[in-house]
């Protein structure tokens, strides 16, 4: 089947390292999925798949320059009438609409208008660049050496999403010798067909979920018949065919989609759209990464729907099995089942506001029926952020206060004759590397290789996770105390730990934003800001008293044992100090990772 898309604005904004997870109707736009114009699928029916029923009366108008020619001609073809966003231009067989585009086009203004390669024929189509709105088009026609006699012109013009018309037919131009043209008795397709919709009268039931009906919520358990914010899913079943249910929050969509796995490609797609106060049930496929292509509805029977209270809802059903159908999985079949809502504008549906539920396990929504959950985001992304968050808002940042300021308080010997304080500090740092290579591999094995649509976020943690290597190798070179080169391995080391550490925080902002992880907002922004703070105030206290203590030295009188004896005294309570600096320090930063954790445990 093919579609065409005409209009746009569709933009995928995800920031930082995603799941991109997009699983489910990742970057989907009905209309807005080629405002580039690149609708090389739908040159042969012209027909985009909008749900509407195009217009039957043109308001734009094909015109040429001449109506004779010879091959090899060039011929100017005008598109011109009311304002108008997308379009596609083609010549046919006067005699057969429905066969290959004849001849090729030359572009007048490549802003406006670019060539596409129709049925293997370079240049046998014309649309456009983007979504600005025009009024006329101007393109010239190369007549073929192997023209029919007669040749005709059709376009496809869009205006708005549900306003289109399509195969706007042209003049008809014909070879000199060629007999008189007479019009065929079909020339044009028949037009998208009007399924029969009917309207739900209440809310669906979860009474019947684990008995009847095969359901699946967000959250687990809720009530779609008393809370607005349900995301409810069902199937029955009934002999040989299943009746689905779907309702959730009114925001413009609602979709769920069977797969084979927990990532997006080859997947049996559904997808129920608001526009006004109407609601579209359209059947769907994924093809890799892509837009949802919008399929025929022949499968779909007894289609209804509701809108009532900031709810939507919507229902069909289909046979079990389809056979013949192209892209409609088998029911009777396990399959990971994805549940995703969104936004959509004038039928135009865009990027889901949040990560899609996921089943945690294959089901077969044919076999007993079941009450089950999903999670918003995959267990090996969740571990991600938990070893992350555990390597650089712990371990790390314990580790470098320890060597900054609890050299003189552990410096007694403790394991082969190296400081306590040094071996502390090496201890958490290893903990920390090891930590950040088994947390950055995982991204890698869920995707199965470089995530492009993560921003920053994967480019930030391989810097990260390069320093975080590095600074063990270095330190196992470590010069001796008094070698002249200690003070540049100082600099260094301390140079490469800082910058670990300040890349890390914003790898961990970033990364709490990808849709892959799904914090809740508004915790994970006050949390992270909290934890910075928390750090670099304790980095200010630490560093405060540290600089009183040697005031307080300095200001002693100059008799030696009094000197002395001040200053042991003054040491042992900084040493108190400090110590009970680290214990709250400690217990804050527990206090920050237990908050990230459950953030994500309960995802």
């Amino acid at each position: 089947m093919t579609i065409m898309c005409f209009n746009l604005p569709f933009e995928m904004a995800v920031s930082g390292f995603t799941l991109g997870t997009c699983i489910l109707l990742l970057h989907i736009s009905y209309v807005a999925n080629y405002p580039n114009g690149k609708v090389t699928q739908s040159c042969h029916g012209m027909i985009p798949e909008h749900g509407h029923t195009p217009q039957a009366v043109p308001v734009h108008d094909v015109s040429v320059s001449q109506m004779t020619f010879r091959p090899g001609d060039r011929i100017e073809v005008t598109l011109s009438g009311q304002p108008f966003k997308g379009f596609l231009l083609e010549a046919r067989n006067a005699e057969d609409l429905n066969g290959p585009p004849v001849g090729s086009f030359t572009l007048i203004d490549s802003e406006v208008s670019q060539l596409l390669t129709c049925e293997d024929i370079q240049g046998s189509a014309v649309s456009h660049t983007s979504k600005s709105k025009k009024t006329e088009i101007k393109v010239y026609w190369n007549a073929p050496s192997s023209a029919p006699n007669h040749t005709q012109f059709l376009a496809t013009v869009v205006a708005k999403y549900k306003i289109y018309w399509v195969k706007i037919p042209g003049p008809i131009i014909s070879q000199p010798n060629a007999f008189p043209f007479t019009t065929p008795k079909a020339t044009i397709g028949p037009l998208p067909t009007l399924y029969p919709v009917s309207h739900l009268t209440k809310p669906f039931s979860a009474s019947d979920c684990g008995n009847k009906k095969f359901c699946i919520r967000s959250p687990l358990n809720c009530d779609p018949e008393k809370e607005a914010a349900c995301v409810f899913l069902s199937f029955t079943r009934d002999d040989q065919s299943v009746m689905v249910e779907m309702s959730g929050p009114n925001k413009g969509y609602l979709s769920f989609a069977l797969s084979h796995d927990q990532w997006m490609g080859d997947d049996d797609a559904y997808l129920c759209i608001r526009e006004d106060q109407t609601v579209y049930i359209q059947p769907s496929h994924l093809t890799g990464r892509s837009h949802p292509v919008m399929d025929s509805r022949d499968s779909l029977e007894d289609m209804a729907w509701r809108l009532a209270d900031g709810v939507m809802q919507c229902s069909f059903r289909r046979n079990i099995t389809l056979p013949g159908v192209k892209n409609r999985f088998d029911l009777n079949t396990s399959y990971y089942i994805f549940l995703a809502d969104g936004a959509a504008d004038d039928g135009r549906i865009y990027k889901h506001s949040q990560q899609p539920l996921i089943t945690y396990e294959k089901y077969d929504v044919t076999d007993s029926p079941k009450n089950i959950g999903g999670s918003h985001s995959v267990l090996l992304l969740k571990v991600h952020g938990a070893l992350m968050f555990v390597a650089w808002m712990t371990t790390a940042s314990i580790g470098v206060l320890v060597a900054r300021f609890f050299k003189p308080v552990w410096s007694r010997a403790f394991f082969l004759g190296v400081a306590a304080w040094f071996q502390v500090h090496r201890m958490l740092m290893f903990t920390t590397t090891a930590l950040t290579c088994i947390a950055f591999v995982m991204p890698f094995i869920y995707r199965g290789g470089w995530s492009r649509h993560a921003g920053y976020h994967p480019y930030l943690g391989c810097i990260v996770m390069t320093l975080a290597v590095l600074q063990p190798l270095l330190a196992a070179f470590r010069p001796p105390l008094h070698d002249p080169r200690r003070q540049m391995f100082n600099w260094t080391h301390w140079s490469m730990g800082t910058a670990a550490r300040i890349i890390a925080v914003a790898a961990m902002f970033l990364g709490m934003d990808l849709p892959g992880l799904n914090l809740p907002d508004s915790q994970k922004t006050y949390a992270m800001i909290g934890f910075v703070a928390w750090h670099v105030g304790t980095e200010i206290v630490l560093e405060v008293h540290a600089y009183r203590l040697s005031r307080k030295a300095e200001m002693l009188d100059d008799d030696r044992i009094q000197i002395l004896q001040s200053f042991t005294a003054a040491e042992a309570e900084g040493h108190v100090f400090k110590k009970a600096v680290l214990a709250i320090y400690i217990c804050g930063n527990v206090i920050f990772l237990i908050v990230f954790l459950s953030a994500i445990n309960h995802l």
